[in-house]
């Protein structure tokens, strides 16, 4: 694993390394008995959130020189699978709390990175995100002493739980990103998440009315271009998704194994003396298990380009940045056609009582359908065919 871009080049790690897998595999221990009836109750997931922030979770990617964890990108990946096995939501929290944390250290100044990863660490900050691109962009006004900023999100990805929001604004003819407090004044969060899946995401409706901006919430220079290494933020983010895609899937097919070992009921004409023996069943779980291999197999290598990428900091080249583009984006239509295979068709394997709902086995096609959609999978396979046969990747903001 190479060194997370987070941390800073003369910062040792520690030794010995944690071991993140594992310390994912706790919480992800923890959330697993009571996950359906969590499903059920939709309660903002504070208790959980307080699992990962115990964990160290939330401070993984920060330097050790900051207090923080030193964990790479591969180890954030890592992490946000093994907890997507327990709890896509969860895992949804996780991927997007690594996911606006970086993009506001890359985007900032060096003085502001600092600060921001210290104070994250110190202050175990759980960050948020405000800048859908489906919604108008938010405004940021120029005062006397900083500035105001007004707007309102549908989809605000952590936010009303969030200490510390990254969102993009309208600077005159251009665009600044800002950090700003969950709880500024003039923040209000709806509350308002009504999707049947990513029940505990957090993912409601944000409104910025006439909220105060500090000048040092402003990150970078926003009338700079941007610098090279934050090409990669987008990219990012589809690594994430892949990566609890991944592990909800592994999750559905591990609970679907448990209940044909367990409860399930041979078919009559099967010949056989238990469901586990049942040729058409053994056939079903491995192919859905082939095509899971296999996403994993991509997504592990769409993660070392990513790492490559990232090791080459801000002299990242265009073509550089497509490659581990592509990588990420095969790998995001693979796990998201296995992610919705492996969640509809386990109910073949186990049968009708299966579908009764105090078990909420259903839980887990609902949470990829409906993050699925977000993020339409025929325009991920498009970008792969362009960087196939054309060598390039149709820029479109904040998603490819």
């Amino acid at each position: 694993m190479t060194r997370s871009s987070l941390q800073p080049v003369a910062a040792a790690r520690p030794s010995p390394q944690p071991d993140w897998a594992s310390v994912a595999q706790s919480v992800a221990d923890a959330l697993v008995p009571d996950a359906a009836a969590r499903d059920r109750a939709g309660a903002s997931p504070r208790r959980e959130l307080e699992l990962l922030r115990e964990a160290g979770l939330l401070a993984l990617l920060n330097p050790v020189a900051h207090g923080g964890g030193g964990g790479s990108f591969t180890d954030a990946l890592v992490a946000t699978r093994v907890i997507g096995q327990a709890d896509a939501s969860i895992a949804q929290l996780l991927a997007y709390h690594y996911l606006h944390l970086t993009n506001a250290v890359w985007r900032a100044t060096p003085e502001q990175a600092e600060r921001l990863s210290r104070g994250s660490v110190a202050g175990k900050w759980f960050w948020g995100g405000a800048s859908n691109p489906r919604d108008p962009e938010s405004r940021l006004t120029p005062g006397a002493a900083g500035y105001r900023l007004s707007g309102h999100k549908t989809f605000a990805s952590n936010a009303a739980l969030a200490d510390k929001i990254t969102l993009r604004a309208q600077l005159g003819d251009g665009f600044a990103v800002i950090v700003v407090p969950g709880d500024r004044e003039g923040v209000t969060h709806g509350n308002d998440w009504d999707a049947f899946g990513q029940r505990l995401s957090e993912s409601g409706t944000i409104t910025f009315a006439d909220v105060r901006v500090e000048p040092d919430e402003v990150l970078g220079d926003p009338t700079a271009a941007p610098v090279p290494r934050t090409s990669l933020i987008v990219p990012f983010h589809q690594l994430l998704i892949v990566n609890f895609y991944i592990g909800t899937a592994q999750g559905a097919l591990a609970e679907a194994a448990r209940y044909v070992r367990t409860t399930s009921r041979p078919w009559q004409a099967s010949g056989v003396e238990a469901a586990r023996l049942d040729p058409y069943i053994l056939e079903h779980y491995g192919n859905l298990d082939v095509e899971l291999r296999a996403s994993v197999a991509l997504a592990d290598v769409a993660g070392q380009r990513f790492e490559a990428a990232t090791a080459r900091g801000d002299a990242i080249t265009p073509e550089e940045r497509n490659v581990a583009a592509a990588a990420i984006y095969a790998a995001k239509v693979h796990a998201s056609r296995t992610a919705l295979e492996v969640t509809s068709k386990i109910f073949e394997l186990m049968g009708a009582r299966a579908t009764a709902s105090h078990y909420g086995y259903d839980r887990f096609w609902r949470n990829i359908r409906t993050h699925t959609l977000h993020d339409p999978v025929v325009y991920k396979s498009r970008e792969v065919g362009n960087f196939a046969l054309n060598g390039t990747i149709t820029p479109t903001p904040l998603y490819s």
